[in-house]
């Protein structure tokens, strides 16, 4: 593997007009990245688009490298923040196209409007983990939203919608059976 002092030499003279030189940077640097993403992403077509996108990145940005200063960070930093957008493009992506909340709506009027009061399957709701069980009670015994119940018990509001959601979705598994 090169220097530091290798990459920001052919940096540099890249910034001087070589394109060889530039093309050799480029290529030394999807070389030194690319086992660091192939750890962290799961195939490589989306190792090589993050890497593409990261070179991209490299050559927007290459007017503010400092030629005093090492070229590793700098190029280190700049595929910190790439993946760091490619995760957020997929996870973004899954959130919008997973099941939202509103599914727990109907898991919700299944079991409460099945005619099963609170007091009959409390027995169930008290088998659960116990944040699950207390978010049940507070909102169905006690009337608390999800908004009163988070700011009680020092959750978020969306932690507690989503515990709720999978207590309804274990309760209404235990009740179909």
């Amino acid at each position: 593997m090169q220097s530091d002092t290798d990459y920001a030499s052919l940096m540099r003279q890249s910034l001087a007009g070589d394109k060889r030189a530039y093309a050799q940077l480029l290529a030394n640097t999807a070389a030194m990245l690319r086992p660091s993403l192939s750890k962290r992403l799961n195939n490589q077509s989306e190792v090589d688009d993050v890497l593409q996108e990261i070179l991209l990145s490299i050559h927007k940005a290459r007017h503010t490298y400092d030629g005093g200063r090492p070229y590793k960070p700098w190029a280190f930093a700049i595929a910190k923040f790439r993946f760091q957008d490619h995760l957020r493009k997929i996870y973004g992506d899954r959130l919008r196209h997973s099941a939202g909340l509103e599914e727990a709506d109907f898991v919700i009027s299944d079991v409460t409007e099945s005619g099963i009061a609170y007091e009959s399957i409390k027995e169930e709701i008290d088998k659960l983990a116990k944040k699950q069980a207390m978010i049940l009670t507070l909102m169905h015994n006690d009337g608390y939203t999800s908004k009163e119940i988070a700011d009680k018990i020092g959750m978020k509001e969306s932690a507690v919608k989503v515990a709720a959601h999978r207590a309804y979705k274990i309760l209404k598994k235990k009740l179909e059976s």
